[in-house]
């Protein structure tokens, strides 16, 4: 049978061991030794400690099968170990918007739109971009409902000097949409959430942008657009996706 699997600390938590009893081969066992010292990682972060511990995965093997059958590296798990390599022993890609220029912004089709509100939600006025975003809102027909969460975030995070101006250019720039932000406007209104003047829209929190944020993936799955450029653009995880096709 399995042993159970433990965590020894050394150097106080400078150097750990991950040293699990296995007495049956596993083929992924590798995987689960990486989980275990994962796990022994986030346990040192959640003690108030800003770097990562080394941590050693030790496999203590006492089966009936002489010479442990399977690699103990744990890249050999997957399916293209080479692959895998490539992503796992460099540095994660990135995608910053706060470095790509709004023109280039632009040509990102469907995705324009979330992607420019974020880059400038925090650094300027929301009025500067009203024409901009009711272009992109007329050209490629969002929802109803991926504008109602578009302006939402706005609403919570994003700061104007005059939102009945900000909602007003929307209207007269996105025609087609101009019942229905005007309809928005009087929700956010009545929920306080809008308080345009001097004081702006403010309202903090993250609900708004990823409510956005799957929208919008959600409709791009449903135009057949590939799951990559969508998770490069949204940030959103491949079982996140999964879960708006559910």
């Amino acid at each position: 049978m399995r042993g159970n699997s433990h965590v020894r600390f050394l150097r106080e938590w400078a150097l750990a061991a991950c040293l699990p009893n296995q007495s049956r081969p596993e083929k992924l066992m590798a995987f689960r030794l990486m989980r275990y010292a994962v796990a022994a990682m986030q346990r040192h972060l959640e003690q108030g400690n800003d770097t990562l511990p080394v941590v050693i995965p030790l496999l203590f093997y006492h089966g009936t099968t002489s010479h442990y059958p399977y690699s103990t590296k744990w890249l050999d798990c997957f399916c293209e170990p080479e692959l895998a390599a490539t992503v796992y022993q460099q540095a994660f890609p990135l995608v910053d918007i706060t470095t790509i220029p709004d023109e280039e912004i632009l040509t990102h089709r469907r995705v324009a739109l979330l992607q420019l509100v974020q880059k400038h939600i925090r650094t300027r006025d929301m009025l500067e971009l009203a024409v901009e975003l009711a272009n992109l809102i007329e050209r490629w027909q969002y929802s109803k409902e991926q504008c109602k969460s578009l302006l939402y975030y706005i609403a919570q995070v994003g700061n104007t000097i005059d939102g009945e101006g900000f909602i007003r250019t929307l209207a007269e720039k996105a025609p087609t949409y101009r019942e229905d932000f005007m309809t928005i406007a009087e929700q956010l209104e009545a929920k306080g959430e809008a308080r345009g003047e001097a004081r702006g829209y403010q309202l903090g929190r993250q609900d708004g942008v990823k409510e956005a944020t799957r929208q919008l993936a959600r409709q791009l799955l449903s135009d057949g657009v590939a799951r990559e450029n969508i998770k490069r653009y949204t940030y959103l995880s491949d079982s996140e996706l999964d879960k708006l096709l559910a």
